[in-house]
């Protein structure tokens, strides 16, 4: 497994937030020197479900949440310096239970 990045260097962060779920997650888009684009955020306590377009990789730098994928039964807990993917045009189920997560999700080609 790939360690978590604790810097991400070379990039424009757009400073206008991402807010969902009445800002109980918030998250600011980061954008690469290859174009590629990246979200760096926050998850409160409570559950919220995402669907996606692009394949996703969640990496979870602090905290802890579970998450389910669409279509799967297991609920997965994961931890700062795991990492999870999600499938394009699919989705998950994320809850944090206590504190905040936080998290870099980088869209995947």
């Amino acid at each position: 497994m790939t360690p978590v990045p604790t810097e991400i260097s070379n990039v424009t962060a757009l400073t206008k937030a991402n807010l969902y779920f009445d800002g109980k997650v918030v998250s600011h888009s980061l954008l690469l020197p290859d174009g590629s684009k990246k979200t760096l955020g926050l998850i409160y306590p409570g559950s919220y479900h995402f669907g996606t377009a692009k394949a996703e990789r969640m990496e979870i730098v602090a905290g802890s949440c579970q998450v389910t994928l669409d279509g799967t039964d297991p609920v997965l807990p994961f931890t700062g310096g795991q990492s999870f993917e999600v499938p394009a045009d699919s989705g998950f189920q994320i809850s944090v239970t206590e504190g905040i997560c936080e998290y870099i999700c980088s869209f995947l080609d």
